[in-house]
């Protein structure tokens, strides 16, 4: 009547290397995508304890585009492990600095579970700010995030309020 419940094995794994551009496109929206294709959600046969997900590779990260006064008021904490060593860093300061993928990497790396798996599968991203990568060898399919959805690419004339 009903067939079984298929749980991949390792030697069935075909891991796919995609490449997202990230000019103009929305943190949080991008990161999702990234997130589900990562763990593998997209596939039918998606098994949560495998990382049958693909390799993701993100160009032109400091591209990327917050809503509304995000990358103002969007703060990032961390801690340097000392007394009184909470440092605090706004998303406008990380774009505008030296390493701006990690606002990328942060994002999609919330959105992974916690755990060895989720360390893992976060391995299997690569993100870089230039349009440059070096992973032309791996022969990386070109993934269009923009047209799937028309808020996943900011346009400032979009903005509707609740009347």
């Amino acid at each position: 009547m009903f067939g079984k419940t298929i749980s991949t094995k390792t030697a069935e794994i075909e891991k796919k290397w995609i490449v997202i551009d990230a000019q103009g496109l929305v943190v949080g929206r991008l990161a999702s995508i990234i997130a589900m294709r990562l763990r593998g959600k997209h596939l039918p046969s998606f098994t949560p304890h495998m990382d049958d997900g693909d390799h993701v590779i993100v160009i032109n990260a400091e591209k990327v585009v917050f809503t509304g006064r995000k990358r103002d008021d969007k703060v990032y904490y961390h801690y340097t492990g000392f007394q009184g060593g909470i440092k605090e860093r706004t998303a406008r300061f990380i774009l505008d600095g030296r390493f701006p993928e990690r606002v990328v990497e942060k994002a999609v790396e919330r959105m992974l579970p916690r755990g060895p798996l989720g360390r893992k599968q976060l391995g299997n991203l690569r993100v870089y700010k230039g349009a440059e990568h070096p992973h032309a060898a791996q022969q990386p399919t070109v993934f269009e995030v923009g047209p799937l959805n028309p808020k996943n690419v900011y346009n400032p004339k979009n903005t509707t309020k609740a009347a």
